[in-house]
């Protein structure tokens, strides 16, 4: 109840504050948030809009990732949400089940700007919930390897891996040569979407079909934890969380770690941050899927940015003109320049060098086999536990089985209004 006292609160100087506000005659400005850099580099394309759209201007606001989800739901609890917004694609759940968005559907089937086919399928199915979409990929974000191409030539075994156990036999021969010095590869314990990628890539769907409780303990997630865990028991990898590491990027230049799994804002602080005599040293690669003759590359997860409508906009119309702007290839194309943000859209990507950076490409592949997490809105949650749970048994040496049933007790727990909501909904026919 404080909290949402606070939040009214809040909202009520919002108000205020906007009241003092008048737009030009026949002129609608859209109200844009945008988050952490991106709504930095995003004033970038305001001029060129505004110039072919005259009857539009766009006010961009600012706003840090940290509180940019709390101040969401301010927002809406307050009804001073903006025209328009970005959002992490793993929270539009949350804000599609509160009423909070305005569903795109209707007009994205009347326009031929914005073809599906042209992004990537996991990204798009992240933004549609209940057969209704809530969001409009801006950019995307998966994970994959970054690893050193020398150690790994070393090991004289073939590159990159099409399963779980010839990638294993990697790390083993890499464990080998570097001896008690360093590790064949960095999981930092503190990060849920390793063994979820690993889940999803031996098709474990996380929770039941309704979302509704976990399914941790399902054999595919069973196999998948276990695979990761044993990184650890093994040695392959440091039981070490993110704040453990004294540089991440130094000690992979040292050859203290081999291999990372990590995401698209890594090219640029690797090709930054490791020493220029070793650019030439790393490389990425898709991730293998757990069987040999399984489809190449084994999944990943899709992750990025959507742009959304709120419900209570004030000029959706007009919102929805600005959100096809930033979604032309062109526009991709240039806020990559700006923010080096990976493009939504497959065309942009043929407008930049990402499709022949032999650094960047594997991403391309990567993306192609990309599948969205469980789309609840309990999911960060949930992922917070995985993490934790993950780390019980890395670090605490918790058995695999009691990890799995402590994270399925978990979910269940998290989960429990959305049953009892669902319970409602059946009984009364809705």
């Amino acid at each position: 109840m404080l909290r949402v006292r606070a939040a009214v609160a809040l909202a009520a100087a919002l108000i205020a504050g906007l009241g003092c506000h008048r737009e030009p005659e026949g002129v609608a400005t859209v109200r844009f948030w945008a988050f952490g850099r991106e709504g930095e580099e995003v004033r970038a394309l305001v001029p060129e809009f505004e110039r072919t759209h005259p009857h539009i201007r766009v006010d961009v606001q600012q706003i840090p990732w940290t509180a940019a989800h709390e101040k969401l739901l301010t927002a809406f609890v307050g009804r001073v949400t903006p025209d328009a917004a970005q959002m992490g694609n793993t929270w539009i759940p949350e804000l599609a089940a509160l009423g909070a968005l305005a569903p795109l559907d209707a007009r994205l089937a009347a326009t031929t700007a914005v073809p599906r086919d042209d992004y990537f399928a996991g990204v798009w199915d992240g933004n549609v919930v209940d057969g209704v979409t809530w969001g409009l990929p801006w950019y995307v974000d998966t994970r994959l390897l970054f690893y050193r191409t020398d150690l790994v030539a070393k090991t004289g075994l073939p590159w990159p891996p099409r399963s779980w156990p010839a990638w294993r036999r990697v790390m083993e021969r890499i464990r080998e040569q570097v001896g008690a010095d360093g590790y064949a590869i960095l999981l930092p314990i503190d990060e849920w979407t390793q063994p979820v990628v690993f889940g999803l890539q031996n098709g474990a769907t996380l929770l039941d079909a309704a979302g509704a409780r976990g399914r941790f303990r399902d054999p595919r997630f069973r196999r998948a934890m276990g695979f990761y865990l044993d990184l650890y028991k093994s040695n392959m990898a440091p039981p070490l969380d993110r704040s453990g590491l004294a540089n991440l990027y130094q000690q992979f230049a040292e050859g203290w770690y081999a291999m990372v799994i990590t995401g698209p804002w890594n090219l640029s602080e690797f090709a930054r941050r490791v020493p220029a005599a070793q650019q030439g040293l790393w490389a990425t690669a898709p991730l293998p899927p757990p069987e040999e003759g399984m489809p190449y590359p084994g999944a990943s997860v899709a992750l990025g940015a959507s742009m959304v409508i709120f419900r209570g906009a004030k000029h959706p119309d007009a919102a929805w003109q600005w959100l096809q702007f930033l979604s032309a290839p062109a526009q991709q194309a240039r806020f990559y320049e700006l923010a080096g943000d990976l493009p939504a859209r497959r065309s942009a990507w043929e407008l930049t060098d990402l499709a022949t950076d032999p650094k960047a490409r594997p991403f391309l592949v990567q993306l192609g086999n990309a599948v969205p997490v469980p789309k609840v809105p309990e999911w960060e949650r949930i992922a917070t536990r995985v993490a934790d749970r993950a780390e019980q048994g890395a670090r605490g040496g918790r058995p695999l089985d009691e990890v799995l049933a402590g994270l399925d007790a978990d979910a269940d727990r998290i989960l429990e209004k959305r049953r009892w909501m669902l319970s409602r909904q059946q009984r009364s026919g809705g």
